[in-house]
């Protein structure tokens, strides 16, 4: 078992996974906590470098554990050890699909699923297939302007959207009503870009936030 990233302490060593995902085989990084809430964490474009390792999917890891949430971080196909190759978003979803899976064969029952960048726009063509087994879902910079969303029939799927105010790909104005739309709020991160490099603990704040609200 190994453990990437931030400790904060009540986090619990993850354990490399593999199963079988179609004809293509999916790896992960899993962590088993307590309860039957657990989280699926989509991580950003794979052509551009994106992958489980990347520090917002860290950071959301981090704090969902921390929460007593079980985690899967996943690599997309054509990624590290997941096969395959990248499909445009479309075998993306089934990899989605296939992670919820896995997980929900550990025990898993409440699933939140937390898309980054481009794992967010994934995460959205998934929710237009109205999925029962999805309890709630978080968007962190949903970069509409590289991407085209599809908003409709999306209404009350996304709980919270996070963006920051410097962030190129997405057009905050845009988004407050895409928010609106679909009866989701929209968090604005201050002095923060796509990339949240030395805004982890900022996301990491209002992600906690998000959480405590959610068990309320």
């Amino acid at each position: 078992m190994s453990s990437h990233g931030r400790d904060l302490g009540a986090m619990q060593d993850e354990e490399k996974v593999i199963w079988k995902n179609g004809l293509l085989v999916s790896e992960g990084l899993w962590c088993r906590a307590s309860g039957d809430s657990g989280v699926v964490i989509c991580h950003p474009h794979p052509l551009m470098g994106g992958s489980m390792y990347n520090n917002v999917v860290e950071t959301i890891r981090d704090v969902f554990s921390s929460s007593n949430y079980s985690t899967l971080r996943f690599n997309f196909r054509g990624v590290g050890d997941s096969t395959g190759q990248y499909d445009e978003g479309r075998g993306e979803k089934q990899d989605i699909l296939s992670s919820c899976e896995f997980i929900k064969s550990q025990g898993i029952n409440k699933i939140t699923l937390a898309g980054y960048s481009f794992g967010a726009w994934v995460c959205c063509r998934l929710l237009r297939d109205k999925l029962s087994q999805i309890s709630s879902t978080i968007l962190i910079s949903p970069p509409q302007k590289y991407f085209d969303f599809d908003w409709n029939g999306l209404e009350n799927a996304v709980e919270i959207i996070i963006c920051g105010d410097r962030d190129p790909f997405c057009d905050v104005d845009d988004l407050r009503e895409k928010a609106e739309y679909i009866h989701s709020r929209l968090t604005i991160l201050r002095a923060t870009d796509h990339f949240y490099t030395g805004q982890e603990a900022q996301l990491a704040e209002h992600l906690r936030k998000y959480i405590h609200e959610k068990k309320a």
